[in-house]
């Protein structure tokens, strides 16, 4: 009778629950620090700004504490300039770590994708059953080739009883049953990442958010899928790799968007891949605008869709097509004769788009990763 009364449902007082004053300011300069590419000195005088507003500090611990706790625990430290190269003048400037800018990545996976555990499972599952390393719990006969540890032997055990008693026990090979496993697929990915000038025009900054799902998608990868690869590019009147390492100081550039040259380099890196599955994401506020001629000139048009330089476009698309190279297009922008183009652009590739805001591109991106790695392996 005792015990009925300890079950149930217990109400108390709410109580806030006390975050340490370093970790509080500490979440919020990773949020500034990501805004302002790396900039320790312009993210700080903006933590200064916000104190000032909205008293984060408090007379016990300052922002000087925080800074000097920012320099103890690894997460800045102080570079000076060598006057002998003329570049400087000696003096010292704080910049962060790679503490920091694992922390920033964790920080996005953590907005973007939830608190995801690490596990050594570090492949995808697929719907392919067969000599896989999954367990499916579906019992088949046994049949020659099967390998021997994939013979359920409790259930064998229990049929080789129940055909031939338990008086005069035998074990026979009718009597050997094996359970279904599922393959596991590897993904290669390529991100491609629009830094025209476009990015930021028009009051709205599009830049960040596509770096945030850069480091959370870098940082989901790593920890919850490492045998899975990841590869980051940028493309604006032309197109280059970048590091993770790079990505905390990404910034636009007054570029045009070559679109043509980020498929290019994409391809040439997934075809260096061994795994089956390879994918292309594109993240994308604007058209093709732009293009690279064999003399090493620019081609530029700006003023609506260049017929020349879209026709490049589909061109590629339909190389990664052929290719089994799938393109998903993540289109920030909604204009009627942009969405046009994507239309026509993923036919050719026979892949993906989506027209999105700036809000839920991370989840997106993920939903569509988990399932793109669910496909069949080829060639099993």
């Amino acid at each position: 009778m005792i015990n009925q009364f300890k079950k149930g449902l217990r109400f108390e007082k709410f109580e806030e629950k006390q975050i340490p004053p370093f970790d509080k300011l500490f979440d919020i300069f990773k949020e500034l620090i990501t805004y302002t590419s790396g900039d320790f000195d312009e993210a700080f005088e903006w933590l200064k700004q916000l104190d000032k507003e909205y008293k984060l500090t408090t007379p016990e611990y300052t922002l000087d504490d925080f800074l000097e706790d920012l320099k103890n625990k690894g997460y800045i430290r102080e570079e000076f300039d060598d006057p002998k190269d003329g570049t400087g003048n000696g003096d010292g400037k704080l910049k962060i770590t790679s503490k920091t800018e694992q922390a920033i990545r964790q920080n996005a996976l953590d907005q973007i994708f939830g608190k995801l555990k690490k596990s050594r499972l570090g492949n995808h599952k697929t719907k392919t059953t067969g000599q896989g390393d999954e367990h499916t719990g579906e019992l088949r006969n046994f049949h020659f080739g099967d390998a021997l540890d994939r013979i359920s032997m409790t259930e064998s055990i229990k049929n080789a009883q129940i055909n031939n008693g338990i008086g005069n026990f035998s074990l026979t090979e009718q009597d050997l049953v094996v359970e279904e496993t599922n393959f596991k697929a590897q993904m290669s990915t390529v991100l491609m990442i629009d830094i025209s000038h476009s990015m930021i025009l028009y009051g709205e900054d599009r830049i960040t958010p596509a770096k945030k799902v850069a480091m959370a998608l870098t940082e989901l990868i790593k920890t919850r899928y490492p045998k899975d690869t990841i590869d980051i590019l940028v493309f604006g009147n032309d197109a280059w790799p970048i590091s993770v390492k790079e990505l905390p100081y990404l910034k636009v550039g007054p570029y045009h968007t070559n679109t043509v040259a980020g498929l290019q380099l994409a391809m040439d890196i997934l075809r260096r891949k061994r795994n089956t599955n390879k994918q292309i994401f594109m993240i994308t506020d604007g058209k093709p605008s732009c293009l690279r001629l064999p003399d090493g000139t620019y081609y530029k048009n700006s003023n609506g869709l260049d017929k020349y330089i879209v026709e490049k476009c589909y061109k590629m698309a339909s190389q990664a097509r052929k290719l089994h190279i799938p393109i998903t297009t993540f289109m920030i922008a909604q204009d009627p004769y942009l969405m046009q183009f994507i239309r026509h652009f993923t036919q050719a590739n026979q892949g993906k788009a989506f027209y999105t805001g700036l809000k839920g591109l991370g989840e997106m991106i993920f939903e569509d990763y988990e399932q793109n790695r669910k496909k069949r392996i080829r060639g099993i």
